[in-house]
């Protein structure tokens, strides 16, 4: 059972300053500082000692209210010293004072609220990241006949998850793969994303076409998202050294046959999933070695300085070698390197390798599977 504690906003650890805060401790400290040089080099009264309570709300911008607390206690410290070594009138210096205290209360306030702000924007974050990881099920190593790793690549500019999908089943019909993107971001674009998931994990096992699988999936995606959503998707399936791949407004997957690279893309333009795509197929004879690339625009769309990422021209340098596992990771690493880390959107990555006709037949359906299998 799961259970949430809700904790109060003044509640607070002994760890250490997070950047944040030490950004807003030095900030602060560098206002008293310079304010109170200024005091002591004008000499002429406390005439600088309101200023001090700026620093109080400056510490607010970035730290924690306990580090706006004790920026706010100095403030009064020195605002005080300043009235009584300068020999300011008693009420003047109480109202100086008293000021320094309530704008002090005020941005400790103004603190906790955007701490604990932050805190609720991190919690959905982390709660939509683990749905995903929910949604995604791992891949491989071995999916019948191939060899399959997959790959997901979260994004560094937002907070947002993606809706990138992806799944490998081995059914009557061989083993059939699906890649596809959601349009948009966050739970919503997750919900669609296990939607989609959910109608394949159930029409890859009764449709003999892999064109049927496709109007089943659509007819889901139609019913659960308005007018202008829709997803992208290629659809694989690998029978017998037989490739066909059926396209919905997806990037076409690489090819990597002896140290070429081919794009394999649809005999005709097909919409995404949600528009009722009229798709054909692309049929390919598979060689033992060949390794296949699905993957989702993110990649297209990395670049730095204006420059996208070569994906075709490194494409065997980087996937050709070890396991397919290793390949992928090659093609991350490489990628994390040429965008300097910062990625605008999430990529999701899927390699197979043919590894030659197997014996026995195709897998069975599932027990837990409902419905008939077509013949």
């Amino acid at each position: 059972m799961l259970c949430c504690v809700r904790t109060h906003p003044f509640q607070s650890g002994r760890g250490p300053l997070s950047p944040g805060s030490r950004a807003g401790l030095g900030a602060a400290f560098a206002l008293l500082a310079l304010v109170s040089a200024v005091e002591c080099v004008d000499g002429r009264g406390a005439n600088y000692t309101a200023l001090l309570i700026v620093a109080p709300f400056l510490a607010a911008a970035l730290a924690s209210w306990q580090v706006v607390l004790g920026v706010g206690a100095v403030a009064i410290v020195l605002g005080a010293g300043f009235a009584l070594a300068e020999q300011v009138g008693s009420l003047s210096a109480a109202v100086a004072v008293a000021g320094i205290a309530l704008g002090t209360v005020l941005a400790a306030a103004t603190a906790a609220v955007r701490q604990r702000h932050g805190e609720r924007i991190a919690e959905l974050s982390k709660l939509a990241t683990v749905a995903q990881q929910a949604v995604l099920r791992p891949l491989g190593p071995q999916v019948g006949s191939l060899a399959v790793a997959a790959r997901y690549i979260s994004s560094t500019s937002t907070a947002e998850i993606g809706g990138d999908l992806y799944e490998a089943l081995d059914t009557p019909y061989g083993v059939r793969m699906i890649i596809g993107d959601v349009r948009g971001k966050g739970l919503e674009a997750v919900r669609l994303a296990s939607i989609v998931l959910g109608s394949y994990r159930h029409v890859a096992y009764e449709r003999a076409d892999l064109r049927a699988v496709v109007a089943d999936l659509d007819r889901a995606v139609a019913r659960s998202v308005g007018d202008e959503d829709f997803v992208t998707a290629a659809l694989v399936e690998e029978r017998g050294g037989t490739l066909t791949i059926v396209n919905c407004g997806h990037p076409a997957p690489l090819l990597l046959r002896r140290g070429a690279v081919i794009a394999l893309e649809p005999p005709a333009p097909a919409p995404p999933l949600g528009f009722m795509p009229a798709v054909r197929s692309r049929v390919e004879r598979l060689e033992p070695g060949d390794r296949l690339l699905l993957f989702t625009d993110g990649l297209g769309e990395a670049r730095r300085e204006g420059e996208f990422f070569p994906t075709t021209c490194r494409a065997w340098r980087l996937l050709g070698h070890g396991t397919v596992a290793d390949g992928l990771a090659s093609l991350e690493a490489a990628l994390v390197e040429w965008v300097h880390g910062r990625l605008d959107d999430d990529i999701a990555l899927v390699l197979m390798e043919y590894t030659g006709a197997r014996t026995g037949g195709s897998a069975a359906v599932p027990s837990w599977e409902v419905g008939t299998t077509e013949g």
